[in-house]
């Protein structure tokens, strides 16, 4: 089979498609065809050998799959050949095949397609996670989402709406703006606009925000304070680089500043994502926005495109 193999860390060209073995699923794990591959900044990230955790090399990049069931072990029962799935998680995605763990895989609705279901785990997961497990969002609360208009932020606003909070979404293009309202935002900002925080103060009436997804810790988090609601909270879901705050800003209004990764969430968490977010698909709440396609051969480019400004959905490989 066909396979994205990375043999050193470094730049998107590092990763070249060659033929490997077929894996054989052990009694827990099951063998998926790969349909669909979701290209997420943490993967180039660990493929650049920047990020703290590191695979051993030689290895195939990317987590978040979707596609159907092709065999499962003697101990895996909950699937069937030609069932329609997506996966988290998963190591060695990047792939016409893929083995995982059984509890990894979740049914995808027939709605669903599969390039939808290659952009839910790290995405849909990330913004689940930051927002009620983190967070501790509730229904009637005001959430910001900075980069509304990038897998995470496009995922956030869908799961904030349809739980009942007032949501306002940030973007850099005239496009992006339109996806972030589609995504179910009640207002949008350009970020590139100088006062835009000072606009979205004023739409709270003064009040502040309650809950900020922050994807570029580095650039906002500072500002972030000053738009904080009563007992508001900033989670830090992106950084690229150190940042100077004044943390008396966090003392008046007791502010909290929380930090997360996907990668910490423990196998009660990951139920409870992804059964929140299968009944979101099930009911159509939820609706993963497909930027942009490449390729097996093209991965190169995918990573290069999921690190540049103006997102625009979510970036996905087609086997």
């Amino acid at each position: 089979m066909k396979a994205i193999v990375v043999r050193a860390f470094g730049g998107p060209d590092v990763m070249k498609v060659e033929d490997v073995p077929t894996p054989s699923p052990s009694p827990t794990q099951v063998l998926i065809q790969v349909k669909a591959i979701g290209v997420n900044p943490v993967d180039g990230y660990i493929r650049s050998g920047t990020y703290a955790r590191k695979p051993q090399l030689p290895y195939t990049p990317h987590t978040d799959i979707g596609g159907v069931i092709d065999a499962a072990g003697a101990a895996a029962s909950r699937f069937k050949k030609g069932d329609r799935v997506y996966a988290h998680a998963v190591t060695g995605g990047g792939a016409e095949l893929a083995v995982c763990e059984e509890w990894q895989v979740q049914p995808l609705p027939a709605g669903t397609t599969f390039q939808q279901g290659a952009a839910i785990g790290v995405p849909y997961g990330t913004a689940w996670r930051g927002l009620f497990i983190r967070a501790h969002a509730r229904a009637g609360e005001t959430v910001l989402v900075h980069g509304a208009s990038g897998g995470v932020g496009s995922a956030a606003v869908q799961i904030a709406r349809a739980h009942g909070m007032r949501v306002i979404g940030t973007a850099g293009t005239e496009d992006g703006l339109k996806l972030v309202r589609e995504q179910g935002a009640h207002v949008a900002f350009n970020h590139k606009d100088a006062d835009y925080m000072s606009g979205i103060q004023a739409w709270t009436g003064g009040r502040g925000v309650d809950v900020i997804l922050e994807m570029l810790a580095n650039v906002n988090l500072d500002r972030d304070l000053d738009i904080l609601a009563m007992r508001g909270r900033v989670v830090v879901i992106g950084n690229r680089g150190r940042v100077e705050i004044d943390p008396r800003k966090s003392m008046g209004n007791d502010g909290a500043i929380l930090g997360m990764t996907l990668f910490n969430a423990n196998a009660e968490e990951f139920r409870e994502i992804h059964a929140g977010i299968g009944a979101g698909l099930e009911n159509g709440t939820l609706h993963p926005v497909i930027g942009q396609e490449f390729a097996l051969a093209d991965a190169p480019r995918a990573h290069q495109a999921v690190m540049e400004p103006g997102a625009f959905g979510k970036i996905v490989l087609v086997p």
